[in-house]
């Protein structure tokens, strides 16, 4: 697999992965967390845009997509029912997705956050889902991830919070 800057040229790929994305979710009691619409088109293109959308590939074929932002992110300001293990400087990954078709996309993703993080002199990540994505709570602790608390998105909904020191 290779993990690579997403392009626009990408978009249609990425799309396709987040409906894949979405569809697993609702199959498997997780029909809220990001609905029948999200990611919106707007703020992919502003991830790309901005550098901070990643694609995963494995033969020339996007099967994976995240974002990953270094430096504060806003709803981690406020965290409920816990506390972060640090408030040094730390990356977070938002929208973590795959198609299915390939597995190890959630670890190939996360050694490169470490990696592209730790070449920043950051060593602290950050990751949240909803409480009824399984799935997602299982592979962000399996890769060593630890519980925090409960923080809030833009638009009020609760995440569990994970961060990795």
């Amino acid at each position: 697999m290779t993990i690579r800057n997403a392009e626009i040229k990408d978009f249609d790929s990425i799309m396709r992965v987040y409906a894949c994305a979405r569809e697993y979710m609702c199959k498997n009691g997780n029909s809220t967390q990001w609905g029948k619409t999200f990611p919106p088109e707007l703020l992919i293109k502003e991830d790309i845009e901005n550098g901070r959308n990643y694609v995963v590939e494995k033969d020339g074929i996007v099967h994976g997509v995240f974002a990953f932002i270094l430096g504060r992110d806003p709803t981690y300001a406020h965290i409920e029912n816990g506390a972060w293990l640090s408030d040094k400087p730390y990356g977070t990954i938002h929208r973590i997705a795959s198609d299915g078709a390939v597995h190890g996309i959630f670890s190939a993703a996360i050694a490169f956050c470490k990696a592209h993080a730790a070449s920043m002199h950051i060593a602290h990540l950050r990751i949240d889902t909803h409480e009824n994505n399984m799935t997602m709570q299982h592979v962000i602790e399996k890769a060593g991830f630890k519980k925090c608390g409960i923080i809030y998105t833009n638009d009020g909904t609760p995440r569990i919070a994970y961060e990795f020191v």
